[in-house]
């Protein structure tokens, strides 16, 4: 179960929590999962037509996947950077904002779960020592400058 949240905001079997923005009505910002609650083999987290995909997926032993490599495509001359953190081991709070860093929530992520930001803004603050954390984002990556825009303190 999901800590420090709106229960208004959580999908009835609680394993995932979708955020979406005050000031975009139906713009979806931020994406918490909890791969523990996963029922089915394979679950799409994030809507096709975002840049960051993301599926979490259980097999048992013995499933094989045929060989396969990926191919390059056309994508939209602009992009956002979109990122996620997986918790391997410890919490982690997560801060959410909407797109003008306006505060949404607070999220709990301990071992096993996921954060996803679309849209909006974030920040982590680390909960316990020796935490582990994977962090993905879509790239290519040109450096801070251009990807990230920081919350001014005033």
């Amino acid at each position: 179960m999901f800590q420090n949240l709106n229960p208004s905001r959580r999908t009835k079997k609680e394993k995932m929590l979708k955020i979406h923005s005050n000031i975009s009505p139906g713009k979806l910002l931020h994406i918490v999962y909890k791969t523990s609650e996963l029922e089915t083999s394979r679950e799409d987290i994030v809507p096709d037509e975002e840049f960051l995909q993301l599926a979490v997926m259980r097999h048992s032993a013995g499933k094989t996947f045929k060989a396969h490599k990926h191919i390059f495509k056309e994508v939209p001359d602009t992009s956002i950077a979109q990122e996620s953190w997986y918790v391997v081991k410890g919490a982690v709070k997560a801060k959410l904002y909407d797109e003008d860093f306006t505060h949404l929530t607070d999220v709990l992520l301990e071992e096993g779960d996921l954060s996803i930001t679309l849209y909006g803004g974030h920040t982590y603050e680390i909960m316990e020592d020796d935490t582990l954390v994977l962090e993905f984002k879509s790239g290519p990556y040109y450096g801070q400058k251009l990807d990230k825009e920081f919350m001014s303190d005033a």
